[in-house]
This record gives C-alpha cells, structure tokens and sequence, in this order.
C-alpha cells in the first residue's frame, strides 16, 4: 500500500502533544506581522499554543497531515 502525502503547511502549523492523551494543538491567528504597535505582553501572549476545540477540524487536520504524531521533533 502506498504511502499517503502529508499536506505540508498543515504539519507546520498543528502539533500533537506527548503523553497520553495526544490533543491537537494549534498557534495563535495574528502572529505574523503588525507586530510594532503591540505591547510586549500582548505580543508574548502569541506564543503560546491551544488546543484544538472542535472535532471536526481535529478530523480535518489528521486527514490531511497522517503522519503528524510520528514527527521527529
């Protein structure tokens, strides 16, 4: 059976996290530019990530990028 194409700009934007439960987690929208009229703190509060609340987008995202838990990062 031949392998399935990762959609690559998926897998860089959705991490999955280590441990047991696995949950699908995604960066902050807004991190990318415009930055120079923030404050420091509202630009600190980019860096974290969330996880990912509806399933269908969850559904989504492991369709397109299947090999996602098996990074080696």
């Amino acid at each position: 059976m031949p392998k399935i194409k990762t959609h690559k700009s998926t897998s860089k934007r959705f991490r999955l996290t280590k441990g047991g439960k696995g949950l699908l987690m995604r960066t902050k929208q807004g991190k990318s530019h415009l930055r120079r009229k923030k404050s420091a703190r509202a630009k600190r509060l980019y860096d974290d990530m969330l996880p990912v609340e509806s399933q269908g987008i969850a559904r989504r995202v492991r369709r397109l990028a299947p090999y996602l838990n098996e990074k080696g990062r």
